[in-house]
């Protein structure tokens, strides 16, 4: 356990012993609760059906205080069963949100000189699941406000507690907001509970107690909303964007107040599964140093598994979603035995139509103890006797097309939670993405070698060997197909144009500065200039488009220097997958190549392991001293790099990942490594140093 989630841990619990102490102690009296006119006559507590333990939780926070009326504050919760994102048709279609927004709306609530140079107002952002969810379940909240009988309502998430000094914290507001709003019905939204937007908020009419918000304010965990609040909501909708971002803009038609400090606050130890749409962009504009990374699935198995073999393996990348390294089959694959199938499934968790002889289908029943999926159209041949008398073990899937719902089966049968993800379609089986094509070991010495870092992901083989499979350096590498895009990258080119950006693990931020060209080429240049929290800047280009394989070229003089990596790379994000070319410029002999794979459709915000399974690869001579041509020939099951005209490596499927099947960008870039240990300590005496490119081709 690394030091930072030991201390994690430690302050999770120390703060739930914390609560559980004070949960016997009275937080006092808080008189803007109670009965009748001027008051906060209920509070809604938005809860998942799925976590009761919250909901118990939250109650009994509330009974620490007691109304006007001397009643538990409890006494005026109601439950509102918030939208859950695994259903994925409560959140596929609503009119009541619009899911798709501008990073102008992202800048308008939390303005940022980074986040405006890296991308356009007009840069279109798609809503998460969650967001949505949580966009619907407060649209729900506001419902149930109008249509009461409660002038105000405290609306709360069920993962909030009340700080110190909270009960004359609500008073003291509650009053002042009375006073503003003398003669009429008390305010419309009132927070207490928010985090200020990176300090930007911006304040009006400041006393005391609270101040007007002109915009800046996130979460939505704890606010007072009256009758004539929530039907302005409803009239102003569809919620276009998170809820949180999109109520900025409603600040001045509700006359919105806030607590000068928030007197509700959130748990830090409660667990979320949330992931948040416009993440990814400030890990690329450098503002945050993180990506949205959650813990890797607990790995279960084994299963084994029929499908109907249509044209789309979803459930394959199902079981891949959940955790399971799936090894697919074919027709006409060999007859498996019950020996062979126990040396399988010490490596894979899951095996999809494999042919199985009676004494191995009797071994994966009696001594593996596997379950048993099918599909409702598969062939089920001599499985459906053994494996369908056991019904605690089996799971037939409903007909139709994939959905949401075969999420509920499968994971009942796996003891797991649904994932928040949409089921997927899956790749197309001729893809053979889940189909183990590693070759035989090799028994020839071979001049490539395996990196130390592994991705600990669930979707990653660890390498039988020290060796891979051999680099194919007697194989020429012609182009074949089509050229689509080329570009010599001695002027800008709107086919790769530069990029303002940077990424986790990154000391450097890609600036326009970085990128310049000559009759050379295309230079990027880092230099010693902070830009934010990043010491140095440099250079980036990337595709305009992006592409569903093919070979991708490029001239590359790397450069030379301890801490530096050139990178030629394809990439994409939700989920995450990328094929690497990186020369680290203190080892200028040598290729390091890589690939990460996370599954899903498009969309699914799965990504876990950092390193995936990097590979160098010896080139014999200096990649700093000259241009040399470097491609990525990308396709369906097989991934070739070469090197002026040689194959050096090859990659098959789950050697040791499978191979990305998504559309990808072509990216370059000049980048300084927060980790030493990829290419070692930077000498800022040396800067600045570049790398150069030019004759950048895309094939079919």
């Amino acid at each position: 356990m690394r030091r930072d989630e030991a201390w994690g841990r430690l302050r999770r619990f120390a703060f739930r012993a914390s609560r559980a102490a004070l949960g016997r102690i009275r937080g006092g009296s808080i008189s803007a609760f109670g009965q009748g006119e001027g008051k906060i006559g209920m509070i809604l507590v938005v809860n998942l059906d799925r976590q009761p333990q919250r909901l118990r939780r939250t109650l009994r926070e509330l009974r620490r205080f007691r109304t006007s009326d001397g009643a538990s504050l409890a006494g005026l919760a109601r439950r509102l069963a918030a939208i859950d994102a695994r259903d994925g048709r409560a959140v596929a279609a609503t009119a009541d949100v619009d899911q798709s927004y501008r990073i102008a709306d992202q800048l308008y609530v939390q303005p940022d000189a980074r986040l405006e140079a890296c991308f356009g107002a007009d840069e279109p952002v798609r809503m998460t699941r969650q967001e949505v969810a949580v966009a619907q379940s407060h649209v729900e909240a506001w419902k149930v406000i109008a249509a009461g009988s409660c002038d105000h309502v405290l609306v709360i998430e069920d993962d909030v507690w009340f700080r110190a000094g909270a009960a004359s914290a609500i008073d003291r507001g509650w009053r002042a907001a009375a006073r503003r709003y003398a003669g009429a019905a008390g305010p419309r939204l009132l927070y207490f509970s928010y985090e200020d937007a990176g300090g930007t908020a911006s304040r009006a009419d400041e006393c005391e107690a609270l101040f007007r918000p002109e915009r800046g304010l996130w979460f939505l965990s704890g606010y007072v909303l009256s009758r004539d609040g929530a039907d302005l909501l409803l009239r102003a909708m569809p919620v276009i964007g998170p809820v949180d971002m999109w109520i900025n803009y409603r600040f001045e038609e509700l006359g919105a107040l806030a607590l000068t400090s928030p007197a509700i606050l959130q748990r830090p130890d409660g667990g979320s599964d949330n992931a948040y749409s416009v993440l990814p962009f400030l890990a690329r504009a450098g503002i945050v140093d993180a990506d949205t990374i959650h813990e890797p699935p607990q790995v279960v198995g084994p299963v084994v598994a029929w499908t109907a073999r249509s044209d789309r393996e979803g459930l394959a990348m199902a079981l891949s979603m959940l955790g399971l390294r799936v090894r697919a089959f074919d027709r006409g694959d060999r007859e498996i035995s019950a020996s062979e199938l126990s040396a399988l499934l010490t490596t894979f968790d899951a095996l999809l139509d494999p042919p199985l002889g009676p004494c191995a289908l009797a071994a994966a029943i009696e001594e593996v103890g596997a379950k048993f999926i099918f599909e409702a159209e598969a062939h089920r041949g001599g499985a459906s006797e053994h494996a369908l008398s056991m019904p605690s073990s089996t799971v037939i899937l409903p007909p139709g097309e994939p959905d949401d719902a075969l999420w509920g089966p499968i994971c009942a049968l796996l003891d797991l939670s649904p994932p928040i993800h949409a089921f997927p379609k899956g790749a197309p089986r001729a893809w053979r993405l889940f189909r183990d094509d590693r070759p035989a070991m090799p028994t020839a010495a071979c001049d490539a070698r395996w990196g130390s870092a592994m991705d600990d992901s669930p979707w990653a083989l660890l390498p039988v060997s020290d060796r891979p499979s051999p680099p194919r350096s007697d194989q020429a590498d012609r182009p074949t197909g089509d050229r689509l895009l080329h570009a010599t990258m001695t002027t800008p080119s709107a086919l790769f144009p530069g990029r303002a950006e940077t990424f986790p693990g990154n000391l450097a931020t890609f600036a326009r500065e970085g990128l310049l060209y000559n009759e050379a080429g295309a230079r990027l240049v880092l230099d010693k200039f902070a830009i934010g929290d990043r010491p140095y800047r440099s250079g980036a280009f990337a595709s305009a488009r992006a592409f569903n394989h093919g070979r991708f070229e490029a001239e590359i003089k790397a450069a030379r220097g301890s801490g530096l990596v050139t990178g030629f790379f394809l990439h994409r994000s939700a989920p995450r997958q990328e094929i690497d070319i990186e020369l680290t410029g203190d080892d200028p002999r040598s290729m390091l190549v890589n690939v990460y794979f996370n599954p899903g459709d498009d969309g699914a915000t799965l990504g876990f392991g950092y390193r995936g399974s990097p590979c160098r690869i010896e080139l014999g001579f200096d990649a700093t001293a000259e241009f040399h041509h470097y491609a990525i020939d990308w396709r369906p099951g097989r991934i070739s790099w070469a090197v002026d005209g040689k194959i050096v490596h090859e990659r098959m499927g789950w050697e040791p990942t499978p191979i990305p099947h998504l559309s990808m960008r072509l990216h370059a870039n000049l980048w300084a490594p927060r980790s030493e240990e990829l290419s070692g300590r930077i000498d800022e005496r040396a800067l600045p140093l570049s790398s150069g490119f030019r004759n950048v081709s895309v094939w079919t």
